[in-house]
């Protein structure tokens, strides 16, 4: 006979819900009525409907930030997981040896993006920066003012700070594979690269496409590192979508403006996570 089953587990989980519940749609209710009016100093407003939302969409600048927001999260996804895969199947899957080294490669995830944007941009300084003072001796140093370096710096930074939740990712996945499909694989005489392609490669997919899905969201939401490290520059070559909003809302105080371009920032993020989440489940 079956045991009936209680849902009393729901009412201890249930102050949780309200308290994170009310933290999302309070902010997204107050972002929702900004973006349909006019506000003025004094807390006064004005209907003015779907204007911002249509000047939000026919701004080059909008455009800009955009395609440089998702052309910074390609990069990094396109370097970040091949080489987080390469990484976990480097590891050792057994051996004492094993919890030091996901411990060592863990350590990036635990610095906060200020602190990360303050390490290198203090290592690259000239003066006081170890790099920067090692290329110095030979007459070298890293020009923030050029587009190429800026660009490389950001992505260098992003991949040594993110990359290692790829690799913990994948091989949390590679450990899950029972050893009897590598015996089979090894019986056929199969290559490394055949046992990647038809052993591993389908058994790490969803946990792989969960590294993909957390690595855009949080990619496209960069900020911090840029913001300290180039200042946004050379000129307007490494301001993304964040920085922007952030500008206008807190410098240009233009809240209805910012509010239109932020729900239709959570569009986008919501239209790409539905889509990881759709091929996840095929």
């Amino acid at each position: 006979m079956q045991k009936p089953v209680h849902q009393r587990a729901f009412f201890f989980i249930l102050p949780a819900v309200v308290v994170v519940s009310s933290s999302l749609l309070i902010p997204l209710i107050a972002i929702i009525n900004f973006s349909v009016q006019d506000v003025f100093y004094g807390n006064d407003f004005i209907w003015v409907g779907i204007k911002w939302f249509s000047e939000v969409l026919n701004s080059k600048t909008f455009y800009a930030t955009l395609f440089r927001t998702l052309a910074f999260s390609t990069l990094v996804m396109i370097i970040e997981v091949p080489l987080g895969i390469l990484i976990a199947r480097c590891l050792p899957k057994k051996g004492p040896l094993v919890p030091l080294y996901l411990i060592a490669i863990a350590i990036p995830l635990m610095i906060p993006w200020v602190v990360v944007g303050l390490i290198w941009s203090m290592m690259i300084h000239p003066q006081w920066g170890s790099f920067g003072a090692l290329l110095s001796l030979v007459n070298l140093s890293i020009d923030i003012n050029n587009l190429v370096v800026a660009w490389c710096l950001i992505i260098f930074v992003d991949v040594w700070h993110w990359t290692s939740l790829v690799v913990l990712l994948c091989y949390s996945g590679l450990v899950a594979i029972p050893d009897r499909y590598y015996q089979a694989a090894r019986i056929d005489g199969a290559s490394r690269w055949a046992i990647f392609r038809y052993v591993e490669l389908p058994k790490i997919k969803r946990v792989l496409l969960i590294a993909l899905l957390l690595r855009f969201l949080d990619s496209f939401f960069v900020y911090v590192e840029p913001f300290i490290i180039t200042r946004g520059g050379p000129g307007e070559a490494t301001v993304f979508l964040s920085q922007s909003l952030m500008r206008t809302a807190t410098k240009q105080f233009d809240l209805g403006y910012s509010a239109a371009v932020s729900l239709i920032y959570l569009l986008i993020i919501l239209l790409f996570s539905w889509i990881l989440y759709k091929v996840m489940n095929r």
